[in-house]
């Protein structure tokens, strides 16, 4: 099976250089081109077959990348995509399902959680690749089956709703916030806050730093 040819739209220079980077890593992919607006990918798209995933930022400085996901389906362009990006918003991720796209990956995240979801897209390429002219529904599942995620466990005594506390505490602040802090602020214990805030700046999601005053510095947590 042939590797699978990879574009990459982000209007981030070093975000879009890390992604391309990222995609070199793999083994089974390679990068087709690297542009920074929604303009760029149409044109680079332009050429049938030439790009087989878009991986597609949705904040883009000419449009929103809904708008370029439209008008590629609206033009009959297949073209398999992987949202790469930072709107949370639900009702992004919802138009953004509706249009066809394989996963919603939101930034930021590690290397081993790209990998994870480029290997899965792959896996389901070689099910479809190998799959008759007709399929039963096992063979439906099995299919449909590589696009998902198996759950992420969280480690053990931590719950969903509580990380779910923290990480909107630790976004919603305007300065980076300590373990002490953002205990008083979820009505958690200093010792349960920074488990999870570990567990996040271990996971990418959050960034560690240092706060300096008159005592040791403290450990501090902010969104990238």
């Amino acid at each position: 099976m042939n590797d699978v040819r990879v574009l990459v739209v982000e209007d981030d220079l070093l975000t879009a250089q890390a992604h391309a980077t990222y995609v070199e890593r793999i083994g089974g992919f390679v990068l087709a081109g690297v542009v920074h607006s929604a303009g760029d990918a149409a044109r680079a798209l332009e050429v049938r077959g030439s790009v087989d995933l878009v991986l597609l930022d949705m904040n883009l400085p000419d449009g929103h990348g809904l708008g370029l996901l439209q008008r590629l389906r609206a033009a009959g362009d297949l073209v398999d995509v992987i949202a790469v990006t930072a709107a949370r918003e639900t009702e992004v991720v919802r138009r953004a399902m509706a249009h066809g796209v394989s996963f919603y990956l939101l930034k930021p995240f590690t290397f081993a959680t790209f990998r994870s979801r480029m290997e899965q897209y792959a896996e389901f390429r070689a099910r479809l690749a190998t799959a008759p002219d007709e399929v039963v529904q096992d063979e439906v599942d099995r299919m449909l089956g590589a696009l998902r995620p198996a759950a992420t466990e969280l480690p053990k005594g931590m719950s969903a709703e509580t990380l779910r506390a923290v990480v909107a505490v630790v976004r919603e602040s305007d300065a980076a916030l300590s373990a002490s802090e953002v205990a008083t602020a979820v009505g958690a214990s200093r010792v349960t806050a920074r488990r999870y805030l570990e567990h996040l700046a271990e996971s990418g999601m959050l960034e560690r730093g240092q706060r300096y005053g008159t005592g040791r510095p403290e450990v501090e947590y902010r969104t990238g």
